[in-house]
């Protein structure tokens, strides 16, 4: 029998498990669904399923620097313990040494490439998810290079909670780079610079703090002026080379990093779940609705 992409879809929606996987069981099974969802319970692949629909909010952050080429990547778990786990902790590593090799453009291309070992990137996570108990996903990454005269900062904040990878251009000290890094995972600043800041954002940010000064009673004739002075507060709050700082508060960082010959060209900051609404389960909700049979 023909195995269909619409049979691949179906299986994969009923098991979880991935694309390839899905079609090599409907091949062995000769097309047959119940056959083909059996064959991947027997392997494992098809107990992720079951862990979809679960909130992964925890994990770590993980930064591989090899020569001139970096990778920061971020992978999710749902709780913290596993993050701690040490099988957890060799899929990150295999997952970023992965991803560096090939360079893959997205998430979706990651989990769809063959690893090293014959499976693809996708099986190799849910292998995981059967073997540890959780819901794994690799959520994002984001892949640096540099020149030979140029810095990484690879700096993780309380084991992996927060990754930062920076960049420095014109200068090959790697501890400057270092320390600047754990100055952007302290402060978090948006940008590097003013000149990243958009035009749009600017403008909003004046015209909230042109409103504040007005509802403070404050006269019209000298708002303008203070606005422009609370606006060059906003570029200190968001802008990484307007900051004090963190190791010697004198200095901006732009001027700690050229007193190192070189400047920031980019860094990239992670902080794990940030931006994933975590679930929040109400026990006694959840026993009283089984009581109820809901």
């Amino acid at each position: 029998m023909a195995v269909t992409a619409q049979m691949v879809k179906e299986l994969r929606e009923r098991t979880g498990a991935g694309m390839l996987d899905c079609k090599k069981a409907l091949q062995a099974t000769e097309g047959d669904m119940e056959k083909a969802i059996d064959f991947l319970r027997e392997k494992g692949m098809a107990s992720a399923a079951k862990k979809a629909d679960r909130v992964a909010a925890e994990g770590t952050t993980y930064i591989l620097t090899q020569g001139n080429e970096a990778v920061i990547l971020e992978v999710n778990s749902e709780t913290d313990f596993v993050a701690k786990n040490e099988g957890f902790q060799v899929l990150v590593k295999e997952l970023a040494e992965h991803i560096l090799t090939n360079k893959p453009a997205s998430v979706e291309e990651v989990n769809a490439q063959t690893m090293a070992n014959g499976a693809t990137v996708e099986s190799y996570v849910n292998a995981a998810i059967a073997k540890i108990g959780e819901k794994i996903s690799l959520r994002r990454f984001e892949i640096k290079s540099k020149g030979d005269n140029d810095a990484f900062g690879a700096y993780l904040h309380m084991g992996g909670r927060i990754g930062v990878l920076t960049v420095l251009e014109g200068t090959a000290d790697d501890a400057a780079a270092k320390d600047v890094s754990m100055h952007i995972a302290a402060l978090n600043p948006k940008y590097v610079s003013r000149d990243e800041v958009s035009a749009e954002e600017i403008e909003r940010e004046r015209q909230v703090l042109t409103t504040q000064a007005l509802n403070e009673g404050k006269p019209e004739n000298i708002v303008a002026k203070m606005v422009e002075g609370r606006l060059s507060k906003y570029f200190q709050d968001v802008c990484v080379n307007d900051q004090a700082f963190v190791k010697d508060p004198d200095q901006k960082v732009k001027a700690f990093v050229e007193s190192k010959g070189g400047k920031i060209r980019e860094f990239v900051r992670y902080e794990v779940g940030e931006g994933i609404e975590k679930r929040v389960d109400n026990f006694a909700e959840e026993v009283m609705n089984q009581v109820k049979g809901n």
